[in-house]
């Protein structure tokens, strides 16, 4: 069993499976059904995007009520006992808030699969189609550990404390004010920005970058300070997150209101 989150390779992976079934492992696959049905990982769990999203305008990025995540959950075939690697289709994003959610019903041990189902596919490793067998069903009552989530109200103290960091994953033009997906263009004053699509390689079955403790130091992200990460709706976001606790942050938080409901009301501050 794992003992802390970490990074696994498809050789690690494939190892893992090789051991044969195990009751307590969940090879977890977020996508949309139709990806996941076209090609995933033999044994893996789909779990749609919209599972891990409470969906209710115009903070659509917002965990889910505790109703939904126990339902969730319990269909995962949940315990204590579990563990879990993860995967999506796009580098992260969605792994990512997967990851996030395990930390917010304080199950912190998991592994993320590095490029996902491109780097198992480009390895030549074998797809199955179709549904996914889930595992026998547990009735769960979770409980939230609020410290990975940053409310509006946090992230108002964190814009002019000098220990604590805002990371906007968007894209430029987003952060510039360019285009916004809420009544309000901009960032939020003092917020370091660096596109989650600069954090992982394309070129390489959309595996993480090396070097992004460098990278994010270079850019202005201080990993010794409690940082706030966001985009619009916290997903692009579940790969800053994820990527700052594989980086062993101390204090990682994601504002899952994000842009959407930051750049929505009409009292917060906004730059650019």
């Amino acid at each position: 069993m794992i003992s802390q989150v970490a990074l696994i390779d498809v050789d690690a992976l494939k190892k893992r499976l090789s051991k044969g079934p195990d009751d307590t492992l969940r090879l977890v696959h977020v996508a949309d059904a139709t990806a996941f049905a076209e090609r995933h990982i033999p044994g893996a769990i789909h779990v749609a995007p919209a599972e891990l999203v409470a969906g209710t305008p115009p903070a659509i990025g917002k965990l889910p009520p505790l109703a939904r995540l126990n339902a969730l959950f319990s269909r995962l075939g949940y315990t204590p006992e579990c563990e879990f690697i993860l995967c999506d289709d796009e580098g992260g994003g969605w792994a990512g808030r997967f990851a996030w959610t395990l930390d917010m019903i304080g199950m912190r041990r998991w592994q993320y699969l590095n490029g996902g189902i491109h780097a198992w596919a480009a390895a030549g490793e074998a797809l199955a189609t179709g549904p996914a067998t889930l595992p026998e069903a547990t009735q769960v009552s979770l409980t939230l550990d609020p410290r990975p989530q940053a409310t509006v109200q946090q992230v108002l103290e964190a814009i002019d404390d000098p220990q604590q960091l805002i990371w906007d994953v968007r894209s430029a033009e987003e952060f510039a004010g360019q285009r916004s997906g809420s009544a309000r263009a901009g960032h939020i004053p003092g917020a370091v920005n660096i596109d989650w699509l600069q954090l992982k390689n394309p070129a390489d079955a959309q595996r993480l970058l090396p070097g992004l403790r460098q990278l994010l130091k270079d850019r202005g992200v201080d990993l010794n300070k409690r940082i706030i990460t966001h985009c619009q709706t916290h997903h692009r976001s579940g790969l800053s997150y994820m990527i700052a606790r594989l980086l062993d942050c101390q204090d990682i938080r994601a504002y899952d209101g994000s842009w959407s409901e930051w750049g929505n009301l009409d009292d917060t501050p906004v730059t650019g």
